[in-house]
């Protein structure tokens, strides 16, 4: 008796069905989710350390971004294929959130905070991943500021007014305060960043004459030193964190999603101020942590948005870290 022939699909297709079938099966897989019922994932936290020094990425949520127009100095067909190559969609990017939270030496540090409750739907997650890794806004003892746009700054303040953390000292690039605070900066921008300029001076602006200025290049706290990043905004800032022979940088904004900006560094995002620049200092950026094989932590990467940098051609590669569930 000969064997039946089959095709490839046939396979392909009998295995998918397999598959599907046994999933349901599973424990937490029963009819609510295959009717498209939405399933919370766990907490989104995770640790890992530098030396000495603890991390804690915190997601955020996202924000879905038409891909049409979203790189400013590439033709859309060529986004769309570098999307297909990282098996990502080709109509949108769901942009991803995740600072940093710092502990040493007993204090409580946070790189950036966030969208508070002014962000997309699918964001303003913070706050309940924060807690689910057992801190307390009210333990932080410092903020530091990559730079000003709301995704990073409205979790410091929310809409009604009110701080988010009552104890802590705000730290900002001393480039992105001379710029956002300046009247006549205001006063000359496009109707379309007045916004900007607005809610800047509403996360601020209560506690301006407090809010300590930090200059590039010297240590602002222990092991955390910031370097000048200048594109996506004036004062942009990235951070190089060092403890015994572990060294990190803090990329903020050099990249956003790195399936496009870091595989392909001279695009620029239509977020970057001056592209140009942009493109010139993330090119400066990925070669030197390239070259130091440092770690680096992006803020619009996948969660956890930790990884390291390869040289791929013309362009590099983000490796990410491999998940581990202790620190």
């Amino acid at each position: 008796m000969h064997d039946t022939p089959f095709s490839r699909r046939a396979a392909l297709a009998g295995t998918g069905a397999l598959i599907a079938a046994a999933t349901l099966e599973l424990p937490g897989f029963g009819p609510a989710k295959a009717q498209g019922v939405p399933v919370n994932q766990a907490p989104g936290f995770y640790r890992y350390k530098i030396g000495d020094i603890t991390l804690t990425a915190i997601n955020d949520g996202f924000a879905r971004r038409p891909l049409e127009g979203f790189v400013r100095n590439a033709e859309l067909a060529d986004v769309k294929k570098a999307m297909e190559q990282a098996f990502l969609p080709q109509d949108a990017l769901n942009i991803t959130f995740t600072t940093l939270a710092v502990q040493h030496g007993g204090k409580l540090t946070l790189i950036d905070t966030g969208n508070g409750d002014s962000g997309a739907p699918t964001s303003g997650r913070w706050m309940t991943n924060f807690k689910a890794a057992g801190f307390d806004p009210k333990d932080v003892s410092t903020v530091v500021f990559s730079h000003f746009h709301g995704d990073h700054i409205n979790g410091f303040r929310l809409k009604d007014g009110s701080a988010v953390f009552p104890n802590a000292e705000a730290m900002v690039p001393a480039a992105e305060w001379a710029f956002w605070m300046d009247d006549a900066k205001m006063n000359a921008a496009p109707e379309a960043m007045k916004g900007a300029f607005a809610g800047v001076r509403r996360v601020f602006g209560p506690i301006a004459k407090d809010v300590k200025q930090f200059e590039p290049g010297k240590e602002i706290l222990p092991g955390l030193t910031p370097v000048a990043a200048p594109g996506h905004t004036p004062g942009h800032t990235v951070f190089a964190l060092a403890s015994g022979t572990g060294k990190l940088m803090i990329m903020s904004d050099t990249t956003n999603h790195p399936a496009l900006f870091v595989r392909n560094p001279d695009w620029s995002a239509v977020f970057d101020m001056d592209g140009p620049q942009a493109a010139a200092t993330r090119r400066k950026l990925l070669d030197m942590v390239s070259a130091e094989r440092m770690q680096v932590a992006f803020y619009h990467a996948p969660f956890p948005a930790v990884g390291h940098i390869a040289r791929d051609g013309s362009g590099f590669d983000m490796v990410p870290v491999q998940w581990s569930p202790a620190i």
